[in-house]
């Protein structure tokens, strides 16, 4: 990715029509095309709010009039660009060296930016400390049409558009855990478990390190261990059946429903011995798996029942939101979750008191009080930076999740008839699309063509549980259907910010690249 970061008198030039502005609107139009990013420094909006207002004044506006225009120039600019932090005047280094601190300032926030890096200036003199280049407009624009792309691939994942989004919030949340400094298990986790609970409609939150422990948590809280058998689905990513083998467990595999890939309530019952401790659905890709008739028969055997919601956070079974359905629901929060931190984090979610008490306790090395351990435990504590991101994040999560939903509706309507199987979502059901997953007879032809056309793909998963080596032996019930749904999965780009024309074109690409056209 090309980075521009503009100077002030880039900007001023362009909103006061001083001299040619045509290639500063070539420049943001090849920014508008992807084919770069404009940012402004955090320490040059002041500036340009007070340069601009007093040169409108200069020109004959009142100050109303000036004040007023200036912040429709300024709301103008954050639409096209976005906004780099200040940092740097703690650097004693940078202030002995810096000729014009106003420039050092904007060269230093720079450097924090991944990929080709040029500072757009009218500035011959400007100081960069020779860090970046500095470039005048019509070089830069030089500069981006010497390599443009060939085209602009959607991301499989886009996590810079909702960051940018929250930007503001983000670096509050981090500053504030700078300067009171309980990185661990601050403040910033009990006003998010708080949050959450009320989110899902439980009593209890318990937020951990990673989806992983979630589950590793629950379990412990339940007693579950050496010799135990835990009914799960085949079909998931490796952290279930390992958990419970981890505790020394068994896990049993059963097979999973042909349409929704989840397990399949119909086959449990035969996989129940007296060895049986817990049921674990996977609610995979973004739906909930079939959770009153598993909770039903687990109610008849007199089973717990957790279910693995790492895929399914902020999707609803009959109404009620997944994480609530059954005695513990166990999530993640790793970044490419539809709820995301930046790093790993997870969380428990139950009504039953004396459970939510024992995770509480587990993830603190069992400890009920400081150096009082009444319980075995791990060190699953979450960090109150990824509480933070999280917090931030939360005000956005119901428009991304209508967001989600819209968007795998719109893709399995442009492919329908593709001669690939679309999920299928319950009636009684909403998906969040963790992932959007087609089913399809060449996986290795089809991922090629779209390849080649610039469009990533993921496999989510290409081995099920049972045919893992690590697992073999354990296998439980036969799973034709998790087998042949493993050799025919493939992803597609899917976030709540994927454009229609991003849309579109993965959709036309892979109708396409499986000769039926769309």
């Amino acid at each position: 990715m090309k980075h521009l970061v503009f100077d002030v008198n880039v900007v001023l030039d362009l909103w006061l029509n001083r001299g040619d502005t045509t290639v500063i609107e070539a420049l943001l139009e090849r920014s508008r095309a992807g084919e770069a990013r404009v940012w402004i420094a955090a320490s040059s909006l002041p500036i340009l709010h007070y340069v601009c207002r007093s040169e409108l004044k200069k020109r004959g506006a009142d100050g109303a009039e000036a004040a007023a225009l200036t912040a429709r120039l300024i709301q103008s600019l954050l639409g096209y660009a976005s906004i780099l932090s200040v940092q740097g005047f703690q650097q004693p280094d940078l202030l002995s060296a810096a000729k014009d601190l106003e420039d050092a300032q904007i060269a230093a926030a720079a450097t924090v930016l991944h990929g080709e890096i040029r500072i757009v200036s009218n500035d011959a003199t400007f100081d960069a400390l020779g860090r970046i280049p500095v470039l005048e407009p019509n070089a830069a624009l030089s500069w981006l049409e010497a390599a443009p792309p060939s085209s602009v691939s959607p991301d499989f994942i886009d996590l810079k558009t909702q960051q940018d989004r929250i930007r503001p919030e983000l670096e509050q949340g981090v500053h504030r855990i700078l300067h009171h400094g309980q990185y661990i298990m601050g403040p910033e986790i009990e006003e998010l478990e708080t949050r959450l609970a009320e989110y899902v409609g439980v009593k209890h939150c318990i937020g951990v390190s990673s989806g992983t422990d979630a589950l590793l948590i629950a379990m412990l809280a339940l007693g579950i261990g050496p010799g135990d058998e835990v009914i799960t689905t085949p079909f998931t990513f490796i952290a279930t059946g390992e958990m419970i083998a981890l505790i020394g467990a068994v896990p049993v595999c059963v097979d999973i429903d042909p349409r929704t890939y989840n397990l399949d309530p119909n086959l449990i019952e035969a996989a129940i011995t007296p060895r049986t401790r817990a049921i674990v659905p996977v609610s995979l890709y973004g739906q909930c798996a079939d959770m009153d008739a598993i909770n039903a028969i687990a109610g008849r055997h007199g089973l717990p029942v957790i279910e693995d919601a790492a895929q399914s956070f902020g999707a609803t079974y009959k109404g009620r939101q997944s994480c609530g359905l059954s005695l513990i629901g166990c999530t993640s929060f790793f970044p490419s979750k539809p709820l995301g931190a930046y790093g790993d984090a997870g969380a428990c979610f139950t009504d039953d008191e004396a459970l939510a008490k024992a995770m509480r306790e587990i993830r603190v090395h069992g400890q009920d009080r400081r150096y009082h351990h009444p319980r075995i435990g791990i060190n699953g504590r979450l960090d109150s930076l990824q509480a933070a991101v999280l917090l931030a994040k939360l005000p956005l999560f119901s428009e991304e999740v209508a967001a989600r939903a819209r968007i795998g509706a719109r893709y399995s309507e442009l492919l329908a008839g593709s001669g690939c199987a679309t999920p299928f979502i319950e009636p009684h059901n909403t998906s969040v699309y963790a992932q959007y997953t087609i089913a399809v007879d060449d996986r290795e032809g089809l991922t090629a063509k779209l390849s080649a056309a610039g469009i990533p793909t993921a496999v989510h998963y290409p081995i099920p549980l049972h045919r893992q080596p690590v697992f073999a032996g354990i296998t439980g019930q036969a799973a034709p259907v998790a087998e042949q749904a493993a050799a025919k999965v493939v992803s597609l780009p899917m976030h709540p910010y994927l454009s229609e024309d991003d849309l579109s074109r993965v959709a036309r690409y892979t109708a396409d690249a499986l000769n039926c056209g769309s």
